[in-house]
């Protein structure tokens, strides 16, 4: 029997390129890229590669680029920063019943603080 995997918005199999690019700091160049040793360094050499790659591929500047552990993440970052960037011209957001639990944390913590 043939096993299908039908949820790739949750995870997804890793692009033999990407398991390529990433196979070094998977075993050997591991450091925290936040460190000031000789291993962090490497690991953040590596990080600023790839944040210019994606900048490349989008026509965007590296510095705009942020890499997030996930999802949940991502949308806290996204949706908490452009309240706080744009809270000027109103604290009103509009959203659904049916978002991911992600988004509905993201409102009701910026609920919490007044918005509405």
């Amino acid at each position: 029997m043939r096993r299908v995997y039908l949820d790739h918005s949750a995870t997804t199999p890793i692009d033999d390129r990407v398991l390529e690019a990433m196979l070094p700091y998977l075993t050997d160049k591991f450091g925290n890229a936040s460190s000031v040793h000789a291993f962090g360094q490497e690991a953040r050499a590596g990080v600023d590669r790839a944040r210019r790659q994606v900048a490349a591929l989008i026509g965007a500047r590296a510095n705009e680029i942020i890499f997030t552990s996930g999802g949940t993440e991502a949308n806290n970052l996204a949706i908490q920063g452009i309240c706080r960037i744009a809270a000027e011209h109103g604290r009103h957001i509009i959203t659904s019943a049916i978002e991911h639990p992600s988004v509905k944390g993201a409102t009701q913590a910026l609920e919490k603080e007044g918005w509405e």
